[in-house]
């Protein structure tokens, strides 16, 4: 008997996903619990364990589109560790099969070798023709000579292009002739040799996530009127209080206090002062948000993934601090799900961590607003007339300006700013 593995639903908003990799192979005896498949979506990555155990045969291979609901594989049931005559049948069919691979595997790392060492001889023989003029090394290139073969008449004895083409009438009378006449019809520029490229580069089909990336971020910037406000920022106080609080924080909660959790309190203040920032274009229509949903952008091995602080509004320090680290911990575990990612109303991005020292962030539509935050510099400001060192960083907002105007976009920013300058407008909500 057999059971169907089949595409679980993954989200409304999800329809289809790709097979990014098969934990097991077709003829292997998998247990129930054991990870059969990782798919990826549009969103993040999922695994399918196994509702049975039994023989597994595979379906669909690695790289394929399915959609939600289609089977991609069985799974034979095994009662015991018997194997039954069919399953038997099956993995001996399927051995026979590697067999046959591993013999086309063998002669295409044999028939590989050879092309790598005519390659690489080429490449060598390129390398010894630099010294010649470019006509001299492409007549001997397209004729297979060497260049010991021919004596030089140039000066010094150097090998010009007329010692090449004496050499092959010597050696073929008329070739050179010939030869010679095709060649003036060139170009001069034509007879400059130009290495092949395609040995030196390799080919990799993007991941579903990338293609998603790239056709979102070019999707924004075609349908946003995007423009980018930028500010510094003092983080002297908010340094002091990590400093003076970290120990007793880490005590009571377990994990550090960052700076992230700072710019989400300060982010969700002034956009309770701008909720335009909050709202977005639909149609003829601004719909405004009423909780303040932010997005925190995390980098991947396989992109950027932005899970959602839901009501941030409501959340505390260590909250915001405890759900990042959780988000964090599940993009490292590819447990990241699409309701994780889904409903942000506003988005922070932090380039700093990379070593950015200001950028202008796409905006993650259909959110108006995204604020970038980047690398803190110990820099020389003006403080009450004296020049001081403090650690200032670089505050860049991307907006929508179809809905915010100057006006609301540079008020925000500077609304971030206080907040950040003086944390504990943050605790009073001002």
């Amino acid at each position: 008997m057999k059971i169907e593995v089949k595409v679980p639903s993954v989200g409304e908003s999800v329809s289809e996903a790709g097979i990014e990799n098969w934990e097991k192979k077709t003829g292997d005896f998998v247990k129930k619990g054991e990870i059969l498949v990782t798919l990826e979506t549009d969103k993040a990555s999922m695994e399918i364990p196994a509702e049975k155990e039994g023989y597994l045969e595979i379906l669909k291979n690695k790289g394929e589109t399915v959609s939600v609901g289609e089977r991609i594989a069985f799974i034979e049931l095994s009662e015991s560790k018997d194997i039954s005559k069919k399953s038997q049948k099956f993995l001996e069919n399927n051995v026979k099969t590697k067999e046959k691979n591993q013999v086309l595997d063998s002669k295409k790392v044999t028939d590989s070798k050879v092309v790598n060492s005519l390659e690489d001889k080429d490449f060598q023989l390129e390398e010894s023709l630099d010294k010649f003029h470019p006509s001299v090394r492409h007549l001997l290139l397209s004729q297979s000579l060497s260049p010991s073969e021919i004596k030089g008449t140039g000066r010094g004895g150097r090998l010009i292009k007329e010692d090449v083409l004496n050499f092959l009438n010597e050696k073929s009378p008329g070739k050179s002739q010939d030869f010679s006449r095709s060649t003036q019809s060139l170009k001069k520029d034509s007879e400059i040799l130009v290495p092949s490229l395609k040995k030196y580069q390799r080919r990799e089909t993007m991941t579903r996530l990338r293609k998603v990336i790239s056709k979102r971020l070019v999707q924004s910037q075609r349908d946003t009127a995007t423009l980018s406000t930028f500010n510094e920022v003092d983080l002297s106080r908010i340094i002091e209080i990590r400093r003076d609080y970290q120990e007793e924080f880490i005590k009571k909660y377990g994990f550090k206090l960052g700076f992230m959790s700072f710019f989400v309190k300060a982010v969700v203040v002034a956009l309770k002062e701008y909720p335009k920032v909050n709202a977005f274009i639909e149609g003829d229509d601004i719909i405004y948000n009423e909780a303040q949903h932010i997005g925190v952008a995390i980098g991947s091995e396989k992109g950027l993934l932005v899970p959602v602080l839901f009501h941030a509004q409501t959340l505390s320090l260590a909250q915001i601090e405890e759900k990042i680290l959780s988000y964090r911990d599940k993009i490292l575990a590819q447990k990241i799900s699409p309701e994780d990612l889904l409903g942000g109303t506003f988005t922070i991005s932090n380039g700093g961590v990379f070593g950015s020292l200001l950028s202008t962030p796409i905006l993650n539509p259909p959110q108006s607003g995204i604020l970038g935050m980047h690398k803190i510099e110990q820099r020389p400001v003006a403080i009450h007339g004296k020049v001081e060192i403090r650690p200032m960083m670089y505050l860049a907002l991307s907006y929508d300006h179809r809905i915010l105007d100057g006006k609301e976009s540079v008020g925000f920013l500077v609304k971030v700013k206080e907040g950040l300058e003086e944390p504990s407008r943050l605790l009073i909500d001002i």
